[in-house]
Order: structure tokens, then sequence, then C-alpha cells
């Protein structure tokens, strides 16, 4: 749906973005992230036509954004990081205005401009002027203008930035019924959203691209296929920390006094084992748990490395 070859942008002699490489499947909701500076505002703007790369290429839909930018832009639904809202205007007003803008069929744009007020829950705030709404609410108004045209794709950029806990949740709640319905990228800092929403993640760093996987795939590689286990018992913690580290696939136990932990390799069979050996032992077993490494830190180690210039 959307393939990146070797993308570049400089602004003067200091490159925001270097030899990107990245695709993004039908369907997909991807999360673009990266500290603030990394180039993700950037790529997001490349990729829908606002702004031309110094060298590489950019196809949505099997298009070339820049020899077919109209076709790009039919199937792309954009909220760049400040929405592009009239605050002069009133909701449903606006709503129509740019769903004629796109080009949506005279017929449909009622329908359109009403279908993006159910999805986004702007319904009682629909004849209202965008300038006398909250942020949260404006928010919402450019998510919606970004999805009145029905576009296959939407790029989000920085959907929830300056807006408050309820706000943030609100806006990331849509974004998650948004799901299923179009592919999605995501552009963002804040690792919560990606969690909450994405299947597939793209951490950029100091303008590259320092990791592209699944969540799952990515702690895994960051852990060295591992995994941490957390157990309590009972009774008998000694003895058992003791004898589980004779289990195989187990690394390391470290008894706590409150709990053992364990370092195992990524095998689901070690944790069966582990499970196993306390329930035998007669220790009662009260809690388990798996660990795979947290977001927050595949994050803070990938953008925490320099990069080659």
């Amino acid at each position: 749906m959307i393939e990146i070859k070797n993308l570049c942008k400089n602004y003067g002699d200091r490159p925001a973005i270097r030899n990107l490489n990245f695709s993004v499947k039908k369907g997909e909701v991807v999360g673009f992230l990266g500290p603030n500076g990394a180039g993700k505002s950037t790529t997001m703007k490349i990729i829908t036509g606002y702004m031309a790369p110094s060298s590489g290429e950019v196809r949505v839909a099997g298009f070339d954004v820049f020899e077919s930018p109209l076709e790009v832009k039919r199937r792309i639904g954009y909220l760049p990081e400040t929405p592009p809202v009239y605050s002069d205007m009133y909701v449903l007003d606006y709503l129509r205005f740019v769903a004629n803008l796109k080009g949506v069929p005279r017929e449909r744009v009622e329908s359109a401009a009403a279908g993006a007020i159910e999805k986004t829950g702007l319904g009682d705030v629909r004849k209202r002027m965008i300038g006398n709404l909250s942020k949260g609410y404006r928010q919402r108004v450019g998510l919606a203008q970004a999805l009145v045209s029905d576009p296959e794709i939407l790029i989000l950029d920085e959907p929830t930035v300056g807006l408050d806990p309820k706000q943030m949740a609100e806006i990331r709640q849509l974004i998650r019924q948004l799901k299923g319905q179009h592919t999605i990228v995501l552009s963002t800092h804040i690792l919560p959203e990606v969690q909450a929403s994405c299947e597939k993640v793209i951490i950029i760093n100091a303008g590259q691209i320092v990791a592209e996987d699944s969540l799952s795939g990515l702690s895994k590689r960051m852990s060295g296929g591992g995994h941490s286990v957390t157990v309590k018992v009972l009774r008998n913690q000694d003895a058992v920390a003791k004898s589980l580290a004779s289990v195989g696939g187990v690394l390391k136990v470290r008894n706590t006094g409150n709990f053992i932990e364990l370092e195992c390799d990524g095998s689901e069979t070690t944790i069966e084992k582990v499970a196993a050996h306390v329930v035998q032992s007669g220790a009662g077993l009260i809690e388990l748990q798996v660990q795979s490494l947290a977001l927050e830190d595949i994050f803070i180690k990938l953008t925490s490395k320099e990069l080659t210039h």
C-alpha cells in the first residue's frame, strides 16, 4: 500500500532523513515512532505530497507521490500535527467544505460529512463554531476532515499532542475503532499510543530507521529472545529457588525474599516446566508472571545509540 525506497531529505546542509526504506501493507496499523526531531513529521509530509524529498521514491497504492499527486491524495486522509481547521467555520459546514475540496461526489457530501461526524463523536457540536471548541474537540474535527472522503489510508501525525489525559484517551479510542477500516500510519513519540493501537512499529532516530518489527518481535530481539519470569510461592521459597536452577531453559535464578526472579530462554516450554516444577514441589504457586522487554526500554535503548553518519 505504501512503499518507501532510499528516501532522503536535507534542510540545507542538515540531513533530516537518510535512506529510509520501509513498506506498509493494506490494512496494517503501523506506529512510526521516534523522539522529537527524529524526522517523523518530515517523512509524513513527503508521503502525503506536502513536501518534496531530496531523493528517493515514495509510492502509494502503486502511484508515485510526485508523478501522480492527485491520485495519491484521493487515497490519503492526513491529520498533521496542527489540525488544518478554520476557527470561524461551523463544524458541519467545514466538513462539507473539505468533502467538496477532496472531490467527494456532490450527492454524497452530506452523507460523508455525517459519517465523519458520527465516527469522531462530534454530533453534539456539529452546529458550533470550531474556534469555540476545546482543543480535544478541535483535534476530533481534524480527524473528521481526514476521514470525510473515506480514504484507504490515514496518516496521523502526533494526533494527541497537547491534549489532557482524558482527551488523549478519547482520541486513542477513536483510532482503535478505525482499525480494520483503513490502513493507518500513526506518527508519535508517545509510547502508550503505539501499544494501544499498532500491530507493527518502525522506530526512527536522527533520520534513520533503527528498528522495524512487531511489538513482540522487537521485545524478543532486544532481550536476546529471552523472558523474565517472576514466581511467588506460599512456602519453602528458598528450597524452590535452589531447585529451579536445575530446570532446563532457566538461565539465572534470584531469590528476592518476596519473589523468585528467573531469566529464561524464549521457549514457552521452559515456562511450562517452571510452573510444573513449582506445583510438583508442593510450595503452593500463588503467582507466575512472564514479562517481555517493555516498549519504553526498547525505545530508550534504540534511540540512545549513536548513529553513524
